[in-house]
């Protein structure tokens, strides 16, 4: 098959004015290369798009400030924490919110891989950790009242609670993402839904590993046994992250950590923030538990098609196989994590056996919403992503059968 050259999508008609990129931004410092053992350093500072980012960036190129802090550091804390409070108040969709998703995303990066250019010490600064909190708590309760959760009785079963879970997952719905690629993407659409994927699948697992010195008993095996296979069995060319990268360069996309960030909708990145809330927060470990469960649940047939839509295109298994490893491994996943691992915890730890369900229900809103999101865009002729890919990217076909 001749190569295809992917052309540059054009910018969403119906991005909100605060995704403009900042013209006033603080330059930024940029990662490091990537070492030979296919590790990535930090991902870089997210560029701002609006007051709260802007300040937070203010705050982050400085030095962390020692027991004392100094007046300087404390002033630029005190104006962020305002800005955060203000941007709250004057949103009408925290969800779709820029300033807002861009600035939570920043805040929890300091807790995964870092920043590039951050000291390292500012993940344990108390005033960032009051905002981040702030911004938490607040999309926390949007989502408590967005995301409807099924019922289950005071007492059900590890089997009952794993039934409930199929059933909510089971159920029919959604914009059809998969559907759509496997039948009727373009290979620009494809692109866009690896960059889209990108910010979490580059960090596959990590959301979720933070639960496991939070559960005990079966939960905590099961968890156990479903991160093993995401980190590889202990290969690191197997890890499902290094499979995504691989995808990524196969398609001539960039798969250093954050490289489109600025590229992505706030939808898209309120769903790893989500993630992120819940594995952070030892009160929420039933929430993170049914949310991989879901997860989990819902990863076979999409895969299947997603692998299918990227054959279509004339893609081979360089490109697939990430998406192949899915189909069989979470075929097994799904019961492990139905049964062993959501199923159990709501019985060992009855406190969290509604947030089970919420964590489960909350995955699949996420996800809806996301795909809603990228299949109306595509269906009206423009693109998917708020701005366009950098002139080049998406241009090689490497992985071509």
């Amino acid at each position: 098959m001749a190569p295809h050259t992917l052309s540059s999508p054009a910018p969403s008609s119906s991005a909100p004015s605060s995704s403009a990129p900042s013209t006033s931004a603080p330059v930024l410092p940029q990662p490091a290369a990537p070492t030979t053992t296919g590790a990535h350093g930090p991902m870089p500072v997210p560029p701002p798009r609006g007051p709260a980012g802007r300040a937070l960036a203010d705050v982050l190129l400085r030095p962390s400030p020692g027991p004392a802090g100094d007046l300087v550091t404390e002033a630029l804390l005190a104006t962020f924490d305002d800005a955060v409070v203000a941007a709250l108040a004057a949103t009408d969709d925290l969800l779709r919110d820029d300033d807002l998703q861009v600035t939570l995303l920043t805040l929890q990066e300091l807790h995964y891989g870092g920043l590039a250019g951050v000291d390292d010490r500012w993940e344990w600064s108390p005033e960032l950790l009051r905002t981040r909190g702030r911004l938490q708590d607040a999309q926390e309760a949007v989502l408590r009242e967005l995301v409807p959760v099924p019922d289950v009785p005071a007492g059900a079963t590890a089997q009952e609670v794993a039934e409930a879970l199929f059933a909510l997952t089971g159920a029919e719905g959604g914009p059809g993402l998969s559907t759509y690629l496997a039948r009727t993407a373009t290979l620009e659409q494809a692109a866009e839904l690896v960059v889209h994927r990108s910010l979490y699948h580059l960090k596959e697992a990590d959301p979720h590993t933070w639960a496991i010195p939070r559960l005990s008993g079966v939960p905590k095996a099961a968890l156990v046994e479903i991160q093993a296979d995401e980190y590889g069995g202990g290969l690191a060319d197997r890890m499902h992250a290094a499979l995504f990268a691989r995808t990524m360069r196969a398609l001539g996309l960039d798969d250093q950590p954050g490289a489109y960030v600025d590229h992505i909708p706030a939808v898209t990145i309120a769903s790893l923030t989500t993630m992120s809330l819940l594995g952070l927060q030892r009160r929420l470990r039933g929430a993170v538990a049914g949310h991989l469960a879901a997860f989990e649940m819902t990863s076979t047939t999409p895969n299947r098609l997603y692998g299918n839509g990227f054959r279509r295109l004339g893609f081979d298994e360089e490109v697939t196989r990430y998406f192949d490893e899915h189909v069989e491994a979470d075929a097994v996943h799904e019961q492990i994590a139905a049964r062993d691992l959501a199923g159990a915890l709501a019985v060992d730890d009855p406190a969290v056996r509604d947030d089970v369900l919420f964590g489960a229900a909350l995955c699949l809103a996420l996800d809806t919403w996301v795909a809603e999101a990228q299949v109306a865009a595509w269906r009206e002729g423009r693109s998917s992503l708020r701005r366009p890919l950098p002139a080049g990217d998406g241009a090689t076909r490497d992985g071509a059968a």
